[in-house]
């Protein structure tokens, strides 16, 4: 018997997973949200303090101030400030480790993958080395340089890589970041006890840092990646489900640092390692995507087609994922792994092995990674592999809805390839936006959660109403998961799309929605807003572009966020981010922060409505810029 039979809350935008996960006899995400409705009012609206032994204190209109005296204005700041450099400081880990693996690369004369790729940040570097082994680890030292230094030292590529008008923004408003790592290190100070009260101080805070976190661990990582792993070329993909084949032994990925597996990737198809899948029983073996490091595999997919079998779905996908009993051995290397993964794994005799002890699970096994130590940890993984696929394949049972996900999904959409399928610039895209064909640009980015209407719902619903308004839609994070298993990045997608929109899309063969690949991406589509404003000659601000992350769930999509209200950029969210407690703080996020950089918050949990406003945005712009 289902353990849903009495339960509403399983709801999904897709179907297919949604029958699944009713079906299920064992507790997942989707079952513990009806568990944990009743939220906390203090929470919710970030007037609650724990950080002293007089609290916690808990802010209400009888007691509008804590034992010590702050006031849900300075309460509220410090949570969010706080919720930002944590998530700021995910990415910066990210950032770090891709820039050490790269450096590795370089030192030991490894394989580039990405030589245009080098060459194009070793420009914006403004390096000069004709060796390309020396120029990648001078690539790499200058990341690694900048996000080492002290908070009053600025980091050097903001200038390097930043928009010119956001600088000039950015330095008028002090929020120029020095050291990545210290400038979270002094957040974190700033929001403790008997400390900072000054509400305003700490969100022009939360933009410094969302400043290193969008140019270092956003478009900084995706630009190393491309280097290591080689650029994304545009192609038809196949998702959901679907992808995984009995026949091969699957390895799961989970996380967010795609060149930790690289090496591991790269040998799969080796005779000698083929041969012990075979000696199994199995054909070989298939890396099978989940989460976002999933997405940037398939974003890269055209270099690893005969080991890549496709990516399965987002966050909320993976519980559902390893209950088909298809999955042999799950790696891990950062977030995005649910610890409800592990009661399933245990079913379902899942070996789970973690390369990066800050995603460790209770039940996983921990082989630290390191670039040295590489192929002794490929070759452990590969034989742990083939244990978990002997071991277990006779004991459980399979079952992989096969009608879950599409064969047509279009991926490997970047800033470079996008470009390149315009024919090498920007001006078909500014010339179908200035003759009206698309409207303007949505960016609907970010997490997947179960509270803004259930699991990647309001993220399709208010996808499929932007795109009926001629808007055309570009995602990254989970988003894009959710985005591309129900068939919104397919060409047959087209027919969804607004009359005008529609033709586009048909006669370039494309669907409306553009899956730029990971949550990393967000980076990589502050590059194309960049590019256009700088063919434009105009400011960021002033592009009939708009971003929603409808369905946030983590802190690192404050610090995303943080990045996008940096650029200057509207960010629509469906649930508020805890700061509703606070007037000064709802008020200079959604209203005042427009003067300063030209973003501004919009909360909004109607789809229609939400779209209605971001609408507004985009005609509002055409018009200033006489579209």
């Amino acid at each position: 018997m289902s353990i849903c039979e009495n339960c509403t809350t399983c709801q999904s935008a897709d179907k297919v997973l949604e029958g699944f996960i009713g079906s299920m006899n064992m507790e997942t995400s989707h079952h513990r949200v009806e568990s944990q409705k009743t939220k906390c009012g203090f929470g919710t609206q970030g007037v609650c303090c724990k950080l002293c032994a007089n609290g916690p204190c808990r802010i209400t209109p009888k007691s509008p101030r804590g034992v010590c005296g702050a006031n849900a204005d300075t309460i509220v700041a410090r949570n969010f400030l706080r919720a930002v450099a944590s998530g700021s400081a995910c990415y910066l880990h990210v950032i770090e480790n891709t820039a050490l693996n790269l450096k590795s690369i370089g030192e030991t004369k490894g394989t580039i993958k990405g030589v245009n790729a080098l060459n194009r940040v070793a420009s914006i570097l403004n390096i000069e080395e004709n060796d390309i082994h020396k120029k990648a680890v001078l690539v790499a030292e200058s990341v690694l340089k900048d996000i080492y230094k002290p908070r009053y030292e600025k980091m050097e590529i903001v200038e390097k890589m930043a928009y010119k008008p956001r600088v000039e923004n950015w330095k008028k408003l002090n929020i120029m970041p020095g050291g990545a790592k210290s400038e979270v290190f002094d957040a974190i100070v700033k929001t403790s006890t008997n400390l900072n009260s000054d509400p305003v101080d700490m969100l022009l805070n939360c933009l410094n840092l969302g400043i290193s976190t969008g140019l270092y661990g956003l478009t900084l990582t995706n630009l190393l990646n491309d280097v290591m792993l080689g650029e994304p070329v545009i192609r038809p993909a196949k998702v959901g489900f679907k992808v995984v084949d009995t026949d091969y032994i699957n390895i799961m990925v989970t996380g967010h640092q795609h060149s930790t597996i690289s090496h591991l990737q790269d040998i799969l198809n080796n005779e000698e390692v083929a041969a012990k899948a075979k000696v199994a029983g199995a054909k070989g073996f298939k890396l099978v995507g989940c989460t976002c490091v999933g997405q940037d595999l398939q974003l890269r997919g055209e270099h690893y087609k005969d080991v890549f079998s496709g990516h399965a779905g987002n966050n909320f996908t993976s519980e559902a994922l390893i209950a088909t009993g298809g999955v042999d051995i799950i790696v891990s290397e950062f977030n995005c792994t649910l610890p409800g993964i592990e009661p399933i794994v245990d079913e379902f005799m899942v070996k789970m092995i973690c390369l990066d002890d800050v995603a460790k699970k209770a039940n996983a096994e921990y082989k630290p990674y390191s670039f040295e130590n590489r192929e002794e940890i490929s070759d452990y993984i590969i034989d742990e592999a083939v244990k978990s696929y002997s071991a277990r394949r006779d004991k459980v049972t399979i079952n992989i809805p096969m009608d879950h996900g599409y064969d047509d999904v279009i991926t490997g959409v970047s800033e470079e390839s996008l470009k390149n399928f315009l024919g090498g610039t920007w001006k078909p895209l500014v010339d179908l936006i200035a003759s009206g064909k698309i409207k303007g640009v949505a960016g609907v980015v970010g997490c997947s959660n179960l509270t803004a209407k259930g699991h990647d719902i309001f993220t399709v619903e208010l996808t499929k109403e932007l795109i009926k308004r001629d808007i055309i839609v570009l995602s990254a994070g989970c988003s894009s998961g959710g985005l591309e298993n129900v068939g919104l990045m397919s060409p047959s997608a087209a027919e969804l799309a607004g009359e005008n929109l529609k033709e586009v899309c048909k006669s370039l063969g494309i669907p409306p929605v553009l899956n730029f690949g990971p949550c990393l991406a967000i980076g990589r589509l502050e590059l194309v807003a960049t590019e256009l404003a700088a063919y434009l000659g105009i400011d960021i601000p002033q592009l009939p572009l708009v971003l929603s992350a409808p369905q946030w769930l983590e802190e690192q999509a404050l610090a995303d966020g943080a990045f996008g209200l940096a650029l200057g950029l509207p960010l629509h969210l469906a649930i508020p981010p805890f700061i509703t407690g606070s007037k000064v703080v709802t008020k200079v996020l959604t209203e005042d922060l427009e003067g300063l950089t030209g973003g501004k918050l919009i909360l909004e949990d109607d789809v229609v409505k939400a779209a209605d406003k971001l609408e507004e945005i985009v005609l509002n712009r055409r018009k200033s810029l006489g579209l």
